[in-house]
């Protein structure tokens, strides 16, 4: 009786102080549990104190981090107020910023002092526990792809009731509706670092996911299977394939935004540790899991991106006592970026590869990994610290870019266009690489929100450099990528023969070797083509026609075909063959 009353005693005083730090702001919850917090665990009610709601009536999408956004927000926090302030200073410029905070005078005098022009800063005034917002935050979401914008929130995993009804705070302060995934099998207990969707219905997660709503939680929430999850996110998210991977036996919070990052529909940046250095192993099964079973929402292979992870200074990882330190752990916030840095030596090149992959983008980068204030000790970074909630009015353009061409080619540059008023116009601006002027193509509607234009490509080796800009019926205009025209796509032209030029736009097969079906994707192959099966003693197993070589070609191979076949495209290009293992 004496220990369950010992119990008692702490949990009271733990709330007590969530709620008195909350005024002081002085506190620095880690991103994980404290010891205090796991006591706390099986005795708290993570659903109190929040709305009850019902999921969204109609089909709603979620919205991915580049598209464009209205408002930044943050919880302020002393002890890393000269990150926060870099934060602010940076999001003032691109939108609106929303500081939670109940020492308003006290931020604003910083800030002032700090030469942060406040024009933009919206003060919110509600008790809170922690920094980490990214994780409590809600998430943007829209009726029928660019309707109504509303609020997703979920069940936050961490016994601190003022985050966790944070994002009913931002949306009455913005008159948005909400939708929270709190009663009877929709109490789904989720975090947003956990989280990253490409605003075409895909998104990823780590199996923290499964593991937090399956019959053994410690948040009193209903057993969920996967299926069931799954159905969940479709519901409040409009997630119709969500990929999960599995966790890093060094990362502490399971998190992905510490390890990877979408930079559009089909690329992601991930970190990369040395040849069998801490999580590097499961990192890259977890990214070969993803290429062999999944493909961007163009039907295409992702695109990664490796950039390497930094150590210690003597040179420690996450294995051997390092923080988990990654400048994948990044958030946009319209035309800018935000990246943790950690010391001048790793910086510099990290940094200037961010700034290659996201040409236009102002690329900042905000030291995590000061004596003064090192939030990386606390298990996370810049992304964890930071939320967005997107436009009302979004305006959205979805375009894959046209790698490569071949001279005194003609390229088709189609794209899908979505405004809630309707589209009036879109256009392509291209020039020729090292040209200062954008010449203009206008776009044609092909129907429903598909738009397409033909560009020629000059006689010359010079590569294209184009962005897209389309216009609403209300008269909102946006170009992709967002930061056109400092920043755009570019077509490496080439000067091939027709053969070259089509073995290099047939892709290699995937997945290879294959027990099953093997994909190939067709580049702006013009002309009807001829593909045809062989096995190794030449013998003619199958054969297709296709009436043009752009998209995705899936061949279903006979389960009865085992050994190497061979795959041969032939047109008016001539003969392209590529080799298949088939198991």
């Amino acid at each position: 009786m004496k220990h369950l009353s010992l119990k008692l005693s702490v949990i009271i005083l733990l709330i007590v102080n969530s709620f008195s730090l909350s005024a002081q702001e002085l506190d620095a919850l880690p991103k994980g549990l404290t010891e205090v917090e796991r006591e706390l665990l099986p005795q708290f009610q993570f659903t109190n104190n929040r709305i009850i709601s019902d999921p969204p009536s109609g089909p709603v999408r979620a919205a991915a981090e580049w598209e464009e956004v209205e408002y930044l927000v943050v919880r302020w926090t002393d002890g890393y107020r000269n990150i926060l302030r870099q934060i602010v200073e940076a999001g003032v410029a691109e939108c609106k910023v929303i500081i939670t905070t109940q020492n308003e005078s006290s931020v604003t005098n910083y800030l002032t002092g700090q030469g942060v022009d406040l024009t933009n800063v919206e003060f919110l005034n509600v008790g809170s526990n922690s920094i980490w917002i990214r994780d409590y935050g809600g998430n943007t979401i829209y009726s029928d792809d660019v309707g109504e914008r509303a609020y997703t929130d979920w069940i936050y995993n961490r016994p601190r009731p003022l985050d966790n009804i944070m994002p009913t705070a931002h949306a009455n302060m913005l008159g948005m509706p909400i939708y929270v995934t709190n009663t009877g099998i929709n109490d789904l207990v989720n975090t947003g670092g956990n989280y990253m969707s490409d605003g075409l219905g895909n998104a990823f997660a780590s199996k923290l996911i499964l593991d937090e709503n399956d019959s053994n939680n410690p948040y009193g929430v209903s057993a969920k299977t996967e299926e069931e999850i799954d159905g969940i996110m479709n519901e409040y998210m409009g997630i119709e394939n969500y990929i999960k991977m599995e966790t890093l036996p060094y990362d502490e919070i399971h998190h992905i935004d510490m390890h990877m990052k979408l930079l559009d529909e089909e690329t992601i940046l991930v970190s990369r540790y040395p040849n069998g250095v801490a999580d590097g192993p499961q990192i890259e099964e977890n990214i070969d899991y993803i290429l062999s079973n999944f493909q961007s929402p163009f039907g295409t292979p992702y695109q990664i991106k490796w950039i390497d992870a930094p150590s210690s200074t003597s040179g420690s990882y996450p294995d051997t006592g390092g923080y988990y330190r990654t400048f994948s752990n990044a958030i946009f916030i319209n035309k800018t970026i935000l990246v943790p840095t950690y010391r001048s030596e790793v910086d510099e090149p990290a940094l200037a590869y961010i700034q290659e992959l996201l040409p236009g983008y102002n690329v900042v980068g905000i030291d995590v990994d000061n004596p003064d204030e090192n939030l990386i000790a606390s298990l996370g970074a810049i992304h964890c610290i930071t939320h967005t909630i997107g436009v009302d009015d979004p305006l959205w353009i979805v375009h894959q870019p046209v790698d490569d061409a071949n001279a005194n080619s003609t390229v088709a540059i189609n794209t899908m266009i979505k405004h809630i008023s309707g589209v009036s116009a879109a256009t392509v601006f291209w020039r020729e690489e090292g040209a200062t002027d954008f010449n203009q193509i206008a776009m044609s509607l092909v129907s429903g929100d598909d738009w397409t234009a033909d560009l020629l490509i000059p006689s010359s080796s010079v590569n294209i450099e184009y962005y897209i800009e389309a216009e609403s019926i209300s008269g909102k205009t946006l170009a992709r990528p967002i930061v056109a025209p400092e920043g755009f796509w570019t077509i490496l032209v080439e000067n091939l023969s027709n053969e070259d030029w089509a073995s290099t736009n047939i892709s290699n097969p995937y997945p290879n070797p294959t027990r099953g079906n093997v994909l190939f994707n067709l580049n702006q192959i013009e002309g009807k083509i001829n593909v045809s099966i062989f096995n190794v003693l030449s013998q003619k197993l199958n054969i297709t026609t296709l009436e043009n070589g752009n998209g995705i070609l899936t061949l279903e191979l006979n389960n009865q075909w085992k050994g190497t076949l061979f795959v041969t495209f032939e047109g008016e290009f001539g003969k392209v063959t590529k080799k298949v293992i088939k198991l």
